[in-house]
């Protein structure tokens, strides 16, 4: 898989690893639906930061949150 390429399905997968490696129990608020490609960028960053990382502190973790909170609100 590509992450260079803007697409809706890179977008998916992003998110789905995002959530999964957060352990996130409320994936449903985080829906590939709710991402404008038009955010990819800021997507990938984050997608980036959590990836390089093994451990989460509750406040990243809320950090993280609250910026795909940020990024969901901006493209509904």
């Amino acid at each position: 898989m590509n992450l260079c390429e803007k697409s809706a399905e890179n977008m998916e997968y992003m998110i789905k690893k995002i959530t999964e490696k957060l352990n996130m129990i409320n994936i449903s608020a985080v829906q590939p639906t709710h991402f404008n490609v038009n955010m990819y960028e800021d997507l990938k960053e984050i997608y980036d930061h959590v990836m390089k990382k093994n451990t989460f502190s509750p406040s990243e973790m809320q950090a993280i949150a609250e910026e795909l909170g940020n990024l969901r609100k901006s493209t509904l």
